[in-house]
């Protein structure tokens, strides 16, 4: 086996991505694909080496990815758009061999002194003349003979990603072969993209979800791809009537913001069959305000970089407004308490998930991977839940952001619900912070609508209105945004 294979058995006639505008068909994009590995087997790229792809939504990041997983070598695709010192950390923690740089990331990797990256032989530059200290470039791997795919074993390590970092230091997560075509396989369970979809692919390809879900899912099934690496709701608008888009998978910032484009006509999605979200929790205001105003029946997911990512999904369900949906078939899931026993029915415990798709580790980290991974394969997730009798899941919060008022327990994705529902409020972030008699106070950090005036004595009462007084914001300060990931996962550490 080997996930490069997922473009294999697709018409060649059929568009297989549109980047920059410019359509590349199945059977293009097999022979490019299999110039490229050519090209990087000649720089003496094998089983078991790591290929780092600092490249963004596009062409080059798609051929690269899918010829080195061909060779068996252990993609590492990471954020073009990071500072030096961050790329130069990762690149020597994974112990690259080859590093794939592309204009925007030119002038970071300039910064950095190739004697701190001992293990790097190779950097290519996607375009000609754009990276200074290149030794070869995009076009010389495409002019290379052709070489085939070889065989790997379902444990052989197909992608290193690092993590959000939401909880600390980002860790490089061990994805093998076997975990991302398992859920690959998961995800057939569902009502997703199949092979008449045109999707629209503005996540990230170097964060998991744009890279399993978005271009792995949508290849695997033959669907089309189109490629977009910057977002603004009106281009977005345009591409989506221009293209016929038929898929959305986006993070919650991407929905806020079309919730809040107010010249955006009623029939901005009429395409769309399907509309995802994933990565964070979404604002049930915002997800009964689209449905109202475009008619979007919004999909909720939950998933996580260590299960590969998907564990939960709405897709091809009756949705109900707060729900990520049910399991994927070929999982397990258990809620557990504190205690480490099952959560009684009704009450909320931390999601355990078990199956093909969960991680092998994070790499060169034993004792982190140990937190997370038990004995007999269960991965903990940190994040609560509670299930219907349905079998629908809904998330409460993570723990590791639990608040703790005078020995009770706040979740702050309850209070940021909340507040989220007053008029004025466009976004908000909760944490908690130490207090001389509390232990932790809970404290609120919002942004407002343009032209909204709200105080923070008007938000405090309509909380107090809404929460338990124990879960009302101690104090709340109007920022004008919030830190987030590219994934748009809200940053807590990065709020004091």
């Amino acid at each position: 086996m080997n996930l490069a294979h997922i473009i294999d058995p697709h018409p060649a006639d059929k568009v297989a991505i549109i980047s920059r505008g410019r359509p590349t068909t199945y059977g293009s994009l097999r022979e490019q694909v299999a110039h490229v590995r050519g090209g990087l087997a000649k720089l003496g790229v094998g089983k078991g080496d790591r290929v780092v792809l600092l490249c963004s939504n596009g062409r080059y990041f798609v051929d690269l990815y899918l010829a080195a997983l061909g060779l068996g070598a252990v993609t590492v695709p990471l954020n073009p758009a990071s500072p030096a010192p961050e790329i130069e950390r990762e690149v020597r923690t994974v112990g690259a061999k080859v590093v794939v740089v592309e204009p925007l990331a030119a002038h970071a990797w300039a910064q950095i002194d190739r004697v701190h990256l001992p293990t790097v032989e190779h950097v290519v530059a996607t375009e000609t003349g754009t990276v200074p200290g290149a030794d070869s470039a995009f076009d010389d791997l495409l002019g290379t003979e052709q070489v085939a795919v070889i065989e790997v074993d379902d444990d052989d390590l197909a992608a290193l990603i690092f993590t959000s970092g939401t909880a600390g230091s980002p860790r490089a997560a061990m994805l093998s072969h076997g975990n991302l075509m398992a859920n690959l396989e998961q995800g057939r369970s569902t009502d997703g993209i199949n092979e008449h979809d045109v999707v629209f692919g503005v996540l990230p390809v170097f964060h998991i979800f744009g890279l399993n879900v978005v271009l792995g899912l949508t290849l695997a099934r033959g669907a089309t791809v189109v490629l977009v690496q910057r977002f603004d709701p009106f281009t977005a608008l345009e591409t989506i009537t221009e293209r016929g888009i038929t898929v959305i998978p986006g993070a919650p910032p991407l929905w806020l913001a079309f919730s809040h484009f107010d010249d955006a006509p009623a029939d901005s999605f009429a395409t769309v069959r399907l509309a995802l979200t994933g990565a964070a929790k979404m604002p049930e205001e915002a997800t009964r305000h689209l449905q109202q105003r475009f008619g979007l029946i919004l999909r909720e997911g939950y998933g996580l970089t260590e299960a590969s990512p998907v564990v939960t999904s709405s897709a091809g369900l009756t949705p109900k407004v707060g729900s990520v949906g049910k399991v994927l078939a070929g999982m397990q899931v258990r809620l557990v308490d504190e205690n480490g026993d099952d959560a009684l029915e009704g009450d909320s415990g931390e999601i355990w998930v078990k199956g093909p798709n969960v991680f092998k580790g994070y790499l060169d980290e034993p004792e982190a991977t140990a937190r997370v991974l038990t004995a007999d394969g269960w991965l903990r997730t940190g994040d609560i839940a509670v299930v219907d009798d349905d079998g629908y899941l809904y998330l409460v919060d993570r723990a590791k952001d639990l608040v703790i008022v005078s020995g009770f327990n706040v979740y702050p994705a309850e209070v940021e619900e909340v507040l989220m529902e007053h008029p004025d409020v466009l976004e908000v972030g909760v944490v908690g912070v130490p207090h001389p008699h509390t232990g932790e106070a809970v404290k609120a950090f919002v942004v407002l609508k343009p032209g909204a005036t709200a105080h923070e004595d008007t938000l405090v009462s309509w909380c107090l209105d809404n929460l338990a007084r124990y879960k009302c914001p101690a104090k709340i300060l109007f920022v004008d945004q919030l830190p987030r990931n590219l994934s748009g996962k809200l940053l807590r550490r990065s709020l004091v």
